[in-house]
């Protein structure tokens, strides 16, 4: 071999690479950082769903009110919220009814939301409400009755 050969693979550089540490820590770092987003942003959906849940309410207390306007009284417990999708066929039944809404529309878990009349809880006439993450009726309901102490 000449002397020039062996001098020119003796200054050659080194090829940069990372190694398998630096590999395994930059992932464990964005794990992290990832879960850490995740768990914010799961908060953020509870506030998001609660509030879905006091527009709905609105948007049915609008509609009750359209239908007691309409037939001179809201519909009773026993007829419930369908009264505003299918005419009641249970006493009293409404002489000027008019579909007011597609569809009993559901909470954000999926439940139904529930209509009782006379109120319970709230001070008016009524009460429209959802029964929370927990699907049981408790303390976390949110309702009319909510909105009303919000103003």
């Amino acid at each position: 071999m000449t002397p020039f050969l062996s001098s020119r693979r003796a200054a050659a550089p080194r090829r940069a690479a990372f190694t398998l540490i630096e590999i395994v820590l930059v992932i464990t770092i964005i794990a992290i950082l990832g879960a850490a987003a995740i768990n914010l942003i799961k908060g953020n959906v509870d506030v998001a769903k609660e509030t879905r849940v006091e527009s709905d309410v609105k948007n049915i207390l609008t509609q009750i009110k359209v239908y007691e306007a309409r037939n001179l009284q809201p519909p009773t417990s026993e007829q419930g919220l369908k009264a505003l999708v299918q005419r009641p066929d249970a006493e009293p039944i409404p002489e000027r009814w008019t579909q007011l809404l597609e569809e009993v529309p559901k909470d954000p878990w999926n439940n139904e939301f529930r209509y009782a009349f006379p109120a319970k809880r709230s001070k008016g006439d009524y009460d429209v409400f959802s029964l929370g993450k927990d699907g049981i009726e408790s303390d976390d309901d949110i309702g009319n009755w909510k909105l009303a102490q919000q103003k």
